[in-house]
């Protein structure tokens, strides 16, 4: 969680580990039937918080070709608000969770109540603003 301070360092490291073998085998394997194909692995992490550490988040976006300065900004704000936005909307769903009957799981659950809690907790999806 982005609570502590090397929080993205911890979660880049995790991600280089889970793909560091499908990778090795995608360059071996492009090797091998001389492809040519070089495969990188490009990190995004962005903080249940939204927290990001945006030059890293901002040079990332450029390596993968986005030139335009305007375009890598509102891609990063747009990753943030999307972030809070799906934060909140857990969040608003565990506090129903919590004062519901315990016994109920998400397949049972009755699209009426689904329906009338997304109403009360104000949870509609909202079209993206740009």
């Amino acid at each position: 969680m982005d609570t502590n301070e090397d929080w993205a360092e911890k979660k880049e490291q995790e991600k280089n580990d889970r793909y560091s073998s499908l990778l090795g085998f995608i360059n071996h394997l492009s090797h091998r039937e001389k492809s040519g194909w070089k495969a990188s692995q490009t990190n995004f992490t962005t903080g249940v918080r939204g927290s990001l550490h945006t030059n890293q988040f901002l040079t990332r976006l450029e390596s993968l070709g986005v030139k335009n300065g305007n375009t890598r900004e509102a891609i990063r704000n747009r990753t943030v608000q999307k972030t809070l936005s799906m934060s909140d909307m857990i969040l608003k769903f565990f506090f129903i969770a919590l004062n519901s009957k315990k016994n109920w799981t998400l397949q049972n659950l009755p699209t009426e109540i689904v329906n009338k809690n997304m109403e009360i907790f104000n949870l509609h999806l909202q079209p993206p603003r740009l």
